[in-house]
């Protein structure tokens, strides 16, 4: 027998004495002290109690400290023994009592908490993610947890682990579990499950009718239950990266599912319409009771997925004879990649038809220039496609172009990443070929050099001479020039070939390459256009010596040209002019003084140079786009980064006194050092040449407001806007709605020098006590990046969609609130500070 004391407990009980009339003080013959009632000296819990002490025998009284002492050199002693009573190893008394080894999970790496604590955590969040968990099943503590329900066993997992219990913490609610109440559970709605080892799902996943949505990528799962379907309000559902080859029936028929993620599986077709093949077809009721009388009725749709947006099915065995014709007719992203499709012509025709369908994709499938005949479509197709990705397929690109003629969009070829513009749609069909960015920049300067090659040729460059000594064409010429009515001697000549010149050469053949000859020609032009002179120059190039006094001939007017593509989006009635900046000092002019037009090379965007000689230089060259034949139809006008002369050039007053623009309703401004205050002249002062303009400063505010009465959104970010712009009248004035003005909607001040926002005071005064104020059209507001020190509380009553506040110097309220809660929390915060 071991010698080693048994552990006693922490709490001993008092032995009654053996005797009743046995007295607890020891004989007489060893002084013993008579243990009497102390109080006590620390704060130690009132239920300890003193341990009695058995009393000794006569002849070998002990107290308690020499048996402790005793104890204690019995263990050591037995440790000093070589191999005796198996305490070599233990270093203590305590290391020799026998451990309670807990069924314990092991802590996680990530710092989660363990998994039946999650999962009861779920009951009050309405959320589960149970993630990277290495799970060969959805636990059956779920189910127990959530509906009182114990799962039958899968086949692939007949002895699944249990999980450890988990932790009592007692609360000051009745002393039980820190658990939700009854009344406070909620309804399981996200179920995340991705990343683990997954190979079957149990068929009571079905009693989880609240579930929205459902991720379980990055399984091994090979088929679903056919309850699965039950789950009727479904909006999203991701099965990729698994083993499914097949789906359930009813699947099809989910009547809420937005997203369906089956990319990554063995599937070999998409059976749109098998929930409706049976009995007599989508006439079929759609209420499904599984004949249990508390069992709630299954609502599925009476069409295929009637509410599907994003499909995913890449990466499959998919056949196109095998995809049903009935395809959801709200899809607005298919992606058919890396399939087998094979003869497409059918399945091209059905997609075709659905006038939502905006993306496309074919990548490196089975589908070759037999899917694209010329008489594919007999109309318009894809109403509004703006992609179609045929990259590292077998189609041509001259089959492809030949079967979608017939589409209104224009079709664009070029491999981006960028979204193609309203109108466009892009069509990527060969191999796809990744650039680096320096490639891509090469290119832009590349096509802008021809560009401008070409428009140089058109507006400044005369015909090219017939005979001229120090013309390169002619220097580059083979072929002897002969007289007409003689025949050449020797071999027939050849055809001269054409050359290409560079933008640097025909700039130095019209006297281009200085900054004097640039300014030259802009006042011949300028001079040109105001004369409108009727003569005509010759054909050839004047001689060097009156080349410089000799007018060139006049580009276009900027009237003109503002209508070009260049400028002008048609399809989305959107006007962009180019960037400005101011003109730099060059080492050769650093003293001199002109009242010229600015040089190109100080534009940023000098990719189309000859354009931009014939751009109006203030910010809002008011006077020449409404001369514009689309000044009528405008909705977007952008003038963002133009500084080189900031400035609004106005028509007319007299011509019209409601505005202009009268459709224009987004103003971009931005980043064009803008102040609280802009210079402004009419037009008819502004071409007189004798005088110079008069020009007078007005608010930026009032003046966008008095302009342009449809404006509904005003992009003011990055100027040099103060609080002097936002007072109270000019806010009305631009945001509420009135008998010309519609009201604006979208305001954006980010990046200006804004101290505070009392200008929204007296707006927000109109909301104390009411939930509508007449006029008011507000949606957004973002003062991002200013200098703003205090939020007004009454800012809380203005019923904003977006309010953001980011990058201010303001310490309250802290930026918790906003990030966790978004604007409502924000505003929600502010209101109740309201005194």
């Amino acid at each position: 027998m071991s010698r080693i004391p048994q552990p006693s407990s922490s709490r001993p009980s008092i032995k009654p004495p053996s005797t009743p009339g046995k007295s607890r003080v020891a004989p007489a013959s060893t002084p013993v002290r008579v243990r009497t009632k102390s109080t006590a000296r620390s704060a130690t819990p009132a239920q300890q109690r003193d341990v009695e002490i058995p009393p000794p025998t006569p002849g070998n009284a002990l107290s308690i400290k020499d048996a402790i002492a005793m104890r204690r050199a019995e263990a050591k002693r037995a440790q000093s023994k070589p191999g005796g009573d198996g305490l070599d190893n233990l270093a203590s008394l305590e290391d020799a009592l026998p451990d309670v080894v807990a069924n314990k999970e092991d802590d996680d790496i990530l710092g989660r908490l363990p998994v039946r604590e999650t999962i009861e955590q779920a009951r009050s969040t309405g959320s589960l993610n149970l993630a990277t968990r290495s799970l060969p099943c959805i636990p059956s503590a779920l189910f127990e947890i959530h509906l009182g329900v114990t799962p039958e066993s899968l086949k692939s997992v007949p002895n699944e682990p249990a999980l450890p219990p988990a932790e009592l913490k007692v609360t000051s609610r009745r002393g039980g579990r820190d658990q939700p109440a009854w009344f406070e559970a909620q309804d399981l709605t996200v179920l995340k499950a991705w990343n683990n080892d997954i190979e079957e799902v149990q068929h009571e996943i079905s009693m989880f009718g609240s579930l929205k949505t459902i991720d379980l990528h990055k399984n091994k799962l090979a088929s679903l239950p056919n309850t699965f379907a039950d789950l009727t309000a479904l909006t999203v559902l991701d099965l990729s990266h698994n083993f499914l080859t097949k789906l359930p029936d009813n699947l099809f028929a989910l009547p809420e599912l937005t997203t369906l993620n089956l990319s990554h599986n063995l599937l070999t077709g998409l059976p749109f319409n098998a929930p409706f093949a049976s009995g007599d077809g989508r006439s079929r009721s759609n209420q499904y009771t599984s004949g249990i009388f508390f069992t709630p009725a299954v609502s599925r749709a009476s069409t295929s997925l009637p509410h599907l947006v994003v499909l995913d099915a890449s990466h499959n065995r998919i056949k196109a004879s095998a995809i049903d014709d009935y395809i959801p007719v709200s899809l607005s992203k298919l992606d058919l990649s890396a399939n087998p499709l094979g003869h497409s012509q059918k399945l091209l025709r059905n997609l075709s038809t659905l006038k939502r369908l905006r993306d496309l994709k074919f990548e490196k499938a089975e589908i070759g220039d037999d899917s694209f005949p010329r008489s594919l479509f007999s109309e318009a197709p894809f109403p509004t496609l703006r992609l179609l990705d045929l990259s590292e397929t077998q189609a041509n690109l001259d089959v492809v172009k030949e079967a979608l003629k017939r589409m209104k969009q224009e079709l664009n070829y070029d491999f981006t990443s960028d979204d193609p513009p309203e109108g466009v749609t892009r069509v990527l069909v060969g191999k796809k070929v990744m650039k680096e960015y320096w490639e891509l920049e090469a290119e832009r300067r590349a096509n802008a050099r021809n560009a401008a090659t070409l428009s140089f040729g058109d507006d400044w460059a005369e015909p090219p001479p017939i005979q001229h000594a120090t013309s390169r064409t002619s220097a580059a010429s083979p072929t002897p020039t002969s007289k007409p009515g003689t025949k050449p001697v020797g071999k027939p000549a050849k055809p001269a070939s054409e050359v290409v010149k560079e933008a640097w050469e025909i700039q130095a053949e019209q006297g281009l390459l200085t900054e004097g000859g640039r300014r030259r020609a802009r006042a011949a032009a300028a001079a040109a256009a105001q004369a409108e002179p009727q003569v005509k120059l010759g054909v050839g190039i004047p001689p060097p010596s009156s080349r410089a006094s000799s007018p060139s001939p006049a580009p276009p007017s900027p009237g003109a040209s503002l209508n070009t593509p260049q400028y002008f989006t048609q399809s989305s009635q959107t006007l962009r002019l180019p960037a400005s900046a101011p003109p730099t000092k060059s080492p050769g002019h650093a003293r001199a003084f002109s009242l010229a037009a600015p040089s190109l090379t100080s534009f940023p965007s000098a990719g189309n140079r000859s354009g931009d000689l014939s751009v109006p230089t203030p910010t809002l060259p008011l006077s020449v786009i409404v001369t514009q034949p689309f000044a009528n139809t405008l909705r977007v006008l952008i003038l963002a980064n133009r500084r080189a002369d900031r400035s609004f050039t106005l028509p007319n007053p007299s011509e019209n006194v409601g505005g202009f623009l009268p459709c224009l309703e987004e103003l971009d401004l931005e980043g064009c050092n803008l102040s609280d205050f802009v210079m402004v002249y009419p037009a008819s002062e502004q071409s007189s040449g004798s005088t110079t303009p008069p020009r007078t400063n007005e608010l930026v505010l009032p003046t966008l407001a008095k302009l342009f009465p449809s404006l509904r959104t005003l992009n003011l970010s990055y100027n040099g806007l103060t609080n002097a712009s936002l007072t109270s009248e000019a806010l009305s004035t631009l945001i509420l709605t009135s008998p010309h003005r519609k009201g604006l909607r979208h305001l954006r001040l980010r990046g200006n020098r804004l101290s505070e926002m009392d200008g929204f005071l007296s707006l927000a005064e109109g909301f104390k006590g009411n939930r509508d104020v007449p006029g008011w059209k507000l949606e957004e507001i973002d003062v991002r990046d200013n200098e703003i020190n205090k939020l007004p509380p009454e800012l809380g009553l203005l019923p904003l969609d977006v309010f953001l506040v980011d990058g201010n110097t303001f310490r309250v309220p802290q930026r918790r609130v906003w990030e966790r809660e978004g604007t409502k929390g924000l505003l929600s915060w502010l209101r109740g500070r309201i005194e």
